[in-house]
C-alpha cells in the first residue's frame, strides 16, 4: 500500500523514525541540504516568503531570523506543524501541496526543502508559484536526485529506468513511501516553460573532510542525492 507524502508525515511509525534521525543528525540535512539552500538564497530582509512543506519550521524561523517581512509555512502533516517552531512573522498553514494557492503577485520568494519530489503534478505547482511570485521574485528548492528516484527498485549507485517517469515506493521507516521521479531535463524544461530563468543548478555533494568525518557520507561522492535549484521569475 502507497503511502503518499501528504499522509506520511502522520504515520507514527514514519514520525518516530523520522524524527529520530533528525535529532541524531544521520540524514543529509545538516551537512548537505541546509548548507547548500542557504549558500544560494537571495538576501531576504524585507521579503514575503512562501515555504512549501515546511515541516516543523527550520527553514521559516532561519528565513525570519534573517529579517524576512513574513513567512508562509505550508505543510499537509498535523503532526509537523503541532510541534513548528514558533516566530511572529511565521504563519503556518496546513495544507496539501497539490492545491494549496496564493494571490498573484503575493510573493517574493517561494522555497521548498526536500518535498517536492513527493508532488505528482509539478507542472501545475510551478505554474500556481510563478502567479505567486512578482516579476524578479525567486523560486529556490531542494529535491531528491533524478538519478536517487529513477529505479523502479531502489539501490544505492544504481542508476536505473531513468526515462521512465512516474510514481516510485520506497521504503523508509515504512514501506510504501510514494515519491515520484521526473528526470532533471524534464525539472528545468517545467521552469523554463513557466517563465523561470535559472540561476543555479547545482547537486551538493559531501566533500572528502566530510566523509572522514561521517563515512556514511561516502555513498554521495559516487551519485549526487540532492538537487537544488534556484530560479528567477522572468519580468
Amino acid at each position: 500500500m502507497a503511502v503518499k507524502g501528504a499522509e506520511l508525515y502522520d504515520d507514527p511509525d514514519f514520525l518516530s523514525g523520522y524524527r529520530q534521525l533528525r535529532r541524531n543528525g544521520l540524514g543529509l540535512n545538516d551537512e548537505l541540504e541546509i548548507p547548500a539552500m542557504d549558500a544560494v538564497l537571495p538576501p531576504v530582509d524585507g521579503l514575503r516568503v512562501v515555504d512549501l512543506g515546511c515541516g516543523e519550521g527550520g527553514l521559516a524561523i532561519r528565513l525570519c531570523t534573517a529579517g524576512a517581512a513574513d513567512v508562509v509555512a505550508v505543510d499537509a502533516s498535523e503532526q509537523m506543524l503541532a510541534a513548528a517552531a514558533q516566530h511572529p512573522r511565521v504563519h503556518y498553514v496546513r495544507a496539501d501541496l497539490a492545491s494549496f494557492d496564493q494571490p498573484p503577485g503575493s510573493a517574493d520568494l517561494v522555497v521548498s526543502s526536500l518535498a517536492l519530489h513527493y508532488v505528482e503534478d509539478f507542472a501545475g505547482l510551478v505554474a500556481r508559484i510563478a502567479r505567486w511570485l512578482t516579476p524578479g521574485g525567486f523560486f529556490v528548492f531542494s529535491i531528491e536526485h533524478p538519478v536517487v528516484t529513477a529505479p523502479l527498485e531502489a539501490a544505492d549507485t544504481v542508476v536505473d529506468d531513468y526515462a521512465d517517469e512516474g510514481p516510485r515506493q520506497r521504503a523508509w521507516f515504512v514501506d510504501g513511501v510514494l515519491k515520484y521521479h521526473r528526470t532533471l531535463g524534464t525539472i528545468l524544461t517545467v521552469l523554463r516553460r513557466h517563465g523561470f530563468d535559472l540561476d543555479v543548478v547545482d547537486e551538493p555533494l559531501p566533500t572528502t573532510d566530510q566523509v572522514q568525518r561521517h563515512p556514511r557520507l561516502a555513498v554521495h561522492r559516487r551519485r549526487p542525492p540532492l538537487l537544488l535549484v534556484k530560479a528567477v521569475r522572468q519580468a
